[in-house]
């Protein structure tokens, strides 16, 4: 006959005595896998995956270790149950605090997951789907909710440079090709446009990516990941498209165009974006070019400090 004791009898070693006794900063467990809630754009709330960290201060030199499948337990009925809010961020916070029964003082949570977020094309009546990684990172101590986030969008590069070569060469061209030609007419220029000839140089450009990271000011409830996305992808002006017609694609080359820029260019449209977003109080951003003309990267940090 199986005979098993019962949870009273189990034995509990958390409370033997402490070699070396001291406080520790922080105790937990790192890449939970747990389904999270997240708000949706149509009032519909989202199950995605996430990887969650969740760690508590040990206060308390005299204790072993904290009460760890508590934390758990908290995570998977909180996460599952509720939208992620500044607001339900907090009260899992006070939660797993209030866990430990006196042992900790602070508690803190990342959560990494993907958002998709439905993207119209540019011209075409047509909308995809675009993924942003991202990881929320939230603490609570001395009774202050302290939260940030980071995510990642991807841009189109093209190098001013190149394009201002490229220009030269398209314009040494045309004058070898027209050098002899009076009257020059309109459409004369206009077929040679459109033709081979009228494209004898192109400048290069390639996928970027901007990284973002922003502390949030703890008077707003929403985690504002779409309208920061919005608002950086318009700055930036050449975000990567999902759905692509031949109309689309003719904006998208016309969007470069006017948005020629080196990585340096584009790290200050961030952060002329970012310094003026009420939300934010402080940020950092990082921007990579993965060039076509070289076998390395171009980068650009920038962070600053609103007021």
């Amino acid at each position: 006959m199986h005979n098993s004791a019962s949870p009273a009898a189990l034995p509990d070693v958390a409370f033997d005595a402490v070699a070396l006794a001291r406080p520790l900063d922080w105790v937990g467990m790192d890449a939970i896998v747990l389904p999270i809630r997240l708000p949706g754009a149509d009032g519909h709330e989202l199950q995605v995956p996430a990887s969650v960290d969740v760690a508590v201060d040990l206060r308390d030199a005299a204790a072993r270790g904290i009460h760890m499948s508590r934390l758990y337990l908290l995570l998977q009925q909180s996460l599952a149950s509720e939208a992620l809010t500044a607001p339900a961020l907090r009260r899992l916070l006070d939660a797993c605090i209030a866990s430990q029964d006196g042992l900790s003082t602070r508690a803190r949570l990342r959560l990494r997951y993907e958002q998709l977020l439905l993207r119209k094309a540019l011209r075409s009546d047509n909308a995809g789907w675009k993924r942003y990684p991202v990881e929320v990172e939230a603490e609570l101590r001395d009774g202050h909710l302290h939260l940030a986030m980071a995510f990642s969008i991807e841009y189109s590069s093209t190098c001013p440079a190149s394009a201002a070569l490229s220009r030269q060469v398209n314009a040494r061209r045309f004058a070898e090709d027209f050098a002899g030609v009076r009257p020059l007419s309109c459409d004369a220029v206009r077929d040679w446009l459109e033709s081979g000839r009228g494209l004898a140089a192109t400048p290069h450009a390639q996928r970027s990516r901007a990284e973002v990271r922003v502390e949030l000011k703890p008077c707003f409830d929403e985690l504002p990941l779409a309208a920061l996305v919005d608002a950086l992808e318009t700055a930036l002006g050449t975000p990567v498209q999902t759905a692509v017609k031949r109309e689309d694609e003719q904006a998208f080359a016309e969007a470069n165009a006017a948005n020629l820029m080196f990585c340096e260019d584009a790290a200050r449209r961030v952060a002329a974006m970012l310094a003026s977003d009420a939300r934010v109080s402080a940020w950092h951003a990082r921007v990579a070019h993965f060039e076509s003309l070289h076998p390395h990267d171009a980068v650009a940090t920038v962070s600053g400090r609103n007021p």
